[in-house]
């Protein structure tokens, strides 16, 4: 189809082929013409046969209207079968001949009007009625054949003859200066069918355009809903794959990180090759962060699959971002960082999953530490946003993402160019976990950062997510929440 519409509007855009295509458009405008007009042409032809009756014979004029009135429904019905004919039918040239012959003798029934017998005395009047109704014929037969050329000589020259005849026959200046208008009238005529003629295929042109266009984009849109659906397969494939393996692999990862761990850790007796106990916590290092690859690609399948449900309950934002800079600790003071943390006074509960929202700072927080500088600050904070909302803020002083390389960042497994030349740990899922997570909390993920100067994460939770309880409630909450707090630092 899109080669097909290719090749069309390359044949509609060459010059000598302009029109070529549209013989079968203009046959079918003639034919819904003659049809429209089935009613309009006897009453012109009954205004001239009663008007002739000053001058004709009523015999002579009524048959002459008769006729006429056959000519014309003969060319009615020569549409209508046109324009019942099969398409395999319409294409043959056949019907342009037969509109010809039909518009010929049509065309030589009117001019068989001025022929009628006159009396001889017949004054101006005659000669004026004559050349009103000259032009009025060939100005209705041109509006009616100006989409076929051929038709359009047929069904006025004959007219157009034998007015010129008869006037050049009377031998008068003003009969010949009628004939020279006459001829003229002809021309004008001719001139208008013509331009008729070209706004006809200029319409036809855009139609065929629109038509080819419409084409086009069906095409693109059945492309489009094909290459959806073959993403969608396969991005379930994906999904069964990554679970499956992930699953398969977790076995004998379970394996390999207990007996690393029992090696290094030197359970079953000394190790007296120091070697060895270095492999052995290089291997334990390695599994745990395999691991850690393999949760972080399950979490991210399930949150795309749309299996991730969320076991909401109340939370105090502040205890869980103090509970995750409790846990982040050890990491940062082996880098000699500095971990902030403020929250505003009075911030209500949250109802949301206190594993997503801790796996979100956490996440967070891990590249802070990760990527600010030995002796560096990363500052953690609660407060509450413009519209009534809570956000959780992670800053650091790092060296910053340049503002290009946000959007790779933000991906999936995308990382920034100086993650990749310091080497760092990470799959680059982190991020995009997190905005997973937020996105069905209805909150907002956003993320700032200068080359040079830092990077800040901020996620908030809607207004809607806060909860209010009474005095009792809320301090019951906040001492669960503080024995949870002391339970993690204890361990």
């Amino acid at each position: 189809m899109a080669r097909f519409a290719r090749n069309a509007r390359s044949r509609l855009g060459t010059p000598e082929n302009r029109y070529s295509t549209f013989d079968l458009e203009r046959q079918h405008l003639f034919a819904d013409t003659r049809i429209n007009a089935a009613y309009a042409v006897p009453l012109l032809a009954l205004i001239v046969a009663v008007i002739s009756l000053l001058w004709v014979n009523p015999v002579l004029s009524i048959a002459w209207f008769s006729s006429t009135l056959c000519l014309h429904f003969m060319m009615v019905g020569i549409s209508h079968a046109y324009e019942k004919a099969p398409p395999d039918q319409q294409s043959r040239r056949i019907w342009l001949w037969r509109f010809t012959a039909g518009d010929l003798i049509y065309g030589c029934g009117w001019a068989a009007f001025l022929l009628l017998p006159k009396p001889s005395d017949a004054g101006e009047e005659l000669v004026i009625f004559q050349f009103a109704t000259l032009l009025i014929v060939v100005a209705t037969n041109t509006m009616q054949s100006a989409t076929l050329p051929r038709c359009l000589l047929a069904s006025t020259l004959p007219t157009t003859l034998v007015v010129t005849v008869g006037f050049l026959l009377q031998g008068s200046p003003i009969h010949y200066t009628l004939a020279a208008m006459a001829i003229g009238a002809q021309g004008f005529f001719l001139i208008l069918g013509n331009q008729l003629l070209k706004n006809t295929n200029t319409m036809l042109e855009y139609r065929a355009d629109k038509d080819h266009l419409i084409a086009e984009l069906e095409t693109a849109n059945a492309m489009s809903d094909e290459a959806r659906r073959r993403a969608e397969a396969a991005n379930i494939a994906k999904s069964r794959f990554l679970a499956t393996m992930s699953h398969e692999l977790r076995t004998p990862l379970n394996a390999i990180l207990g007996f690393s761990e029992i090696m290094k850790d030197e359970v079953l007796g000394p190790m007296h090759n120091n070697n060895y106990r270095s492999y052995a916590g290089d291997i334990h290092g390695s599994g745990q962060h395999l691991l850690n690859l393999i949760n972080e690609i399950l979490d991210l399948s399930r949150i795309e699959a749309g299996r991730h449900e969320l076991h909401e309950e109340a939370l105090l934002l502040g205890d869980i971002a103090e509970e995750c800079r409790t846990m982040m600790n050890v990491r940062a003071k082996a880098k000699s960082i500095v971990l902030h943390h403020s929250h505003d006074g009075g911030l209500p509960c949250v109802w949301a999953d206190e594993r997503a929202l801790r796996q979100v700072i956490l996440n967070l927080m891990s590249n802070a530490v990760k990527f600010t500088p030995v002796g560096g600050e990363v500052k953690i904070t609660v407060g509450r946003t413009v519209d009534g909302g809570q956000y959780v803020s992670v800053k650091d002083t790092g060296p910053g993402i340049p503002e290009e390389e946000i959007p790779t960042v933000l991906e999936a497994f995308g990382q920034g160019s100086h993650a990749i030349r310091s080497a760092e740990p990470g799959t680059g899922l982190g991020l995009s976990i997190v905005q997973a997570l937020i996105g069905m909390h209805d909150g907002r993920f956003a993320l700032r950062s200068n080359l040079g100067e830092g990077t800040e994460v901020t996620v908030s939770l809607p207004s809607s997510r806060n909860m209010h309880f009474s005095d009792e409630v809320a301090a019951n909450i906040d001492t669960k929440s503080n024995g949870q707090r002391r339970d993690a630092k204890s361990a």
